[in-house]
């Protein structure tokens, strides 16, 4: 079984900076998708950023040019580097894997939800 494990949350002023991490167990496909989603309180989950084991990646437009997301493939991991971070920004971020043979990023974003693994999430906050 496939389990995803974030780290990396927690509470920075606006216009600060914070690196989440996600460790894959395994890949069952060398050719995969990987990225991250988002959920503020009373709001739906939204995609934020997502790549591929081949490097391609997409971005919200909401985030873009200030978030990087990266995949180790050697590692099993997944980063997510996020700068000039915003009040609206807070929210339980999760990480998320495609389940299937995965080359484009944008699969990740737009798929059903049962049809990626799920970590537990980790808590972002950006507040003075």
């Amino acid at each position: 079984q496939v389990q995803l494990m974030e780290s990396g949350g927690g509470s920075v002023q606006p216009g600060g900076s914070l690196r989440l991490s996600c460790t894959v167990s395994k890949f069952m496909y060398t050719v995969n998708c990987m990225g991250w989603f988002r959920q503020a309180p009373g709001k739906e989950r939204e995609g934020v950023a997502a790549s591929t084991s081949e490097g391609g990646v997409i971005y919200a437009d909401s985030v873009r040019g200030r978030f990087t997301i990266s995949q180790d493939n050697a590692k099993n991991t997944l980063t997510l580097q996020m700068d000039s971070l915003k009040p609206e920004d807070t929210a339980m971020y999760y990480c998320a894997a495609y389940r299937g043979l995965c080359r484009r990023a944008d699969l990740l974003l737009t798929n059903p939800e049962e049809d990626n693994y799920w970590g537990q999430g980790t808590q972002v906050t950006v507040s003075s």
